[in-house]
């Protein structure tokens, strides 16, 4: 069971597409005052099939697919104008700088501004009034049982957010109840509130005692789901507090994934040989940045941790006035070169990394290489730390795209058990298709100079 609906989505893409072809219709009746025949119709499709793949597309780097698009209605409207703004612009340059659509006998520039303002329109009507109209949010009554502030994050999440088909109506803490009194206590919220639905951490030693009565009740259709599964669904991370050994025999892998392996690391070597090629355009400016600013080296050369707790050496533009690997000696006296804040802000520092991926000690998309000095404290605060290292690291990650406020200058324990929580996310679920996510998301942060 999925407490998101996995079908919103799908249907969402789709309404899309529904809306944007209205949209055209609309922008040809708008244009030519009748009816558009299908002869004019036909002839703008040619070219407004690309525009509509286009559109799904930014709509997808957007977010307008992800969990919270449906949602956070307030802030809609302003990213729905972004991704139609931007979906023209490039559709205008694709119109005149390519043959095959500027050979078109419609007028682009006129016709794909009353397009952008109609689908605009449309496309509000869509996501703001139809779509909740549709009644996927209804919820039934549900009961947690556990304990530890994940529980209570867990329900505060999703009884907040209206996107989660349920509702969490009461709970159980396993903490301060004994287990002689759970039956008594699980019949009475399940009576009291009717309750169709049971969230559990079933690998909680103190729940064991109490499952020979919760599996009575699927005999009175009440269905059941794992918490772990739960917090992961809702969350886009694994809760570290929770796990415990088994949770890794049964979901951390490493035997070796061909198809998946072998694609990714050829999509590494050819994309990183192309950007790497592309990014000497910028090496010769940022020699002279750094030059002009204070005479120093331009590049640095550190040690970092690689796949299999092997130390890899990745090169950066430099950043900083010293290199202090970690030293917290060193960083008392460290500081920002004046160009540097900008270089990390829109990861031009990072770019000299693209040949660390060619060489194969690095992949576009993995957990993000920490120093050495760091994995040696985390490896003893944090446990299952070294998990992290059976997979190669990246140039961007899940944590990188998802984690607000993620470790920055020095050794942050508490800061890296959430950075591993999505990292171990990520090293469970990756696949081409999340590595693809991660790409255009990531694409998405930089142009909108958020930094990753």
């Amino acid at each position: 069971m999925n407490i998101s609906n996995k079908k919103e989505p799908i249907l969402l893409a789709i309404g899309d597409l529904v809306f944007l072809f209205a949209s055209l219709w609309l922008m040809l009746f708008t244009r030519y005052g009748n009816v558009p025949q299908s002869s004019l119709l036909n002839l703008h499709l040619e070219s407004f099939w690309f525009i509509f793949a286009l559109s799904l597309l930014v709509f997808f780097i957007a977010g307008l697919y992800e969990k919270h698009a449906t949602v956070l209605r307030h802030d809609l409207p302003n990213i729905i104008f972004n991704s139609v703004l931007a979906n023209t612009g490039i559709s205008v340059l694709f119109f005149y700088l390519i043959p095959q659509f500027a050979e078109v006998s419609i007028t682009p520039k006129t016709n794909l501004f009353i397009y952008a303002l109609i689908s605009f329109g449309a496309l509000l009507l869509w996501r703001l009034v139809l779509f909740p109209l549709l009644g996927f949010r209804k919820r039934e009554n549900a009961l947690i049982v556990g304990g530890g502030a994940e529980m209570k994050e867990l329900m505060d999440e999703v009884n907040r957010n209206s996107r989660y088909n349920i509702s969490f109506i009461s709970s159980i803490d396993l903490t301060h109840l004994h287990p002689d009194d759970f039956p008594v206590e699980l019949s009475r919220h399940i009576s009291t509130h009717n309750i169709s639905l049971v969230a559990i951490d079933v690998d909680n030693q103190k729940s064991l005692p109490i499952l020979p009565y919760l599996y009575n009740l699927i005999f009175s259709q009440v269905r059941f789901i794992d918490m772990y599964k739960m917090y992961e669904d809702v969350f886009d991370r694994v809760p570290i507090s929770l796990l415990r050994y088994g949770w890794f025999l049964q979901h951390i892998s490493i035997t070796p994934r061909v198809l998946y392996d072998v694609l990714k690391r050829v999509m590494d070597i050819v994309l990183s040989l192309l950007l790497a090629l592309i990014s000497l355009l910028f090496y010769p400016f940022v020699y002279i940045a750094i030059k002009l600013d204070d005479g120093g080296p331009i590049f640095i050369v550190q040690n970092r941790i690689g796949k299999n707790n092997r130390v890899i050496r990745t090169i950066k533009f430099r950043t900083m006035s010293i290199d202090d690997a970690g030293n917290s000696g060193k960083s008392a006296h460290n500081e920002f070169t004046r160009v540097g804040p900008f270089l990390r802000k829109t990861r031009i520092d990072e770019l000299p990394q693209l040949w660390n991926v060619l060489l194969g000690d690095m992949s576009l998309i993995g957990p993000r290489p920490e120093l050495p000095a760091y994995v040696s404290v985390y490896e003893n605060e944090i446990p299952y730390y070294n998990v992290r290292h059976l997979i190669k690291p990246g140039l961007s990650g899940w944590a990188q795209l998802y984690q607000k406020d993620p470790p920055k200058g020095s050794a942050n324990a508490d800061l890296t058990r959430t950075k591993l929580s999505y990292d171990l996310y990520y090293i469970k679920n990756r696949s081409l298709l999340l590595d693809l996510k991660i790409a255009l998301q990531t694409i998405k942060a930089l142009l909108s100079r958020s930094g990753v």
